[in-house]
């Protein structure tokens, strides 16, 4: 409610005084990022704060500084002079990316220190809805899932003709937590699941996009300087 109004007053003077020929283009960034913003929103992939701060971004920086900074690169990437806020987003996700291994490393671990099975009773699921949650998240009591706010089930109990069937959660909401929750603790209960379940941790996405940003101004478009070297 403050940045926003803010960011567009004085974004919107500064290139209405000195370069109005981008008035278009600082609309049309505006109005693409937000869309790009809502529709992440709505499918699960973004917070609300996530969808808010790019918008604001865009009101605030559409365009990169170059008048005041250089990247360490050499030059902003094409994007990023028309269409910053997509090199923040393109940076942030490359970082959350990255998280991926430290998951993928701590489930190995795992299997090896305690022997079982990473996925017992999900055998009949695909290979590619298995890779997902290897790489997103990990297998932990059901006690602490209930406790951390911050942790996500990644599988959930469904009736199929009279039996309880354990399913992978590739995409975990928050709406529907508690419910999944008091799944798993009846079916533990029953002795139809173990006490450890997969679940996800609720990695804030702001925090990368505050470092992507960071590396967008100082460093330069990461997938725009990693084309580049292979087309060299």
């Amino acid at each position: 409610m403050l940045l926003a109004p803010l960011a567009f007053t004085l974004t919107f003077l500064d290139v209405y005084l000195y370069e109005p020929s981008l008035l278009p283009s600082y609309g049309i960034c505006f109005g693409l990022t937000s869309a790009f913003a809502v529709i992440l929103f709505y499918s699960g992939a973004f917070g609300g704060a996530d969808a808010k701060a790019l918008m604001c971004l865009a009101l605030a920086l559409p365009f990169y500084p170059k008048n005041l900074l250089t990247p360490l690169s050499g030059e902003a990437s094409p994007i990023s002079q028309v269409f910053f806020p997509l090199t923040v987003f393109s940076n942030s996700v490359l970082l959350a990316a990255l998280t991926a291994f430290y998951m993928l490393l701590r489930n190995v671990f795992w299997r090896q220190k305690t022997g079982e099975k990473l996925f017992d009773g999900h055998e009949d699921e695909s290979f590619g809805r298995k890779l997902l949650v290897l790489i997103t998240g990990y297998k932990v009591p059901l006690e602490k899932l209930r406790e951390k706010w911050h942790l996500y089930p990644l599988e959930d109990i469904e009736a199929a003709e009279d039996e309880l069937r354990r399913r992978l959660l590739v995409v975990p909401k928050d709406e529907g937590r508690d419910a999944v929750l008091e799944r798993l603790t009846n079916a533990i209960k029953k002795g139809k699941v173990q006490n450890t379940v997969w679940a996800s941790p609720g990695l804030p996405m702001l925090i990368f996009i505050t470092v992507g940003l960071f590396m967008a101004l100082f460093v330069g478009d990461i997938v725009w300087i990693f084309v580049s070297f292979l087309l060299r």
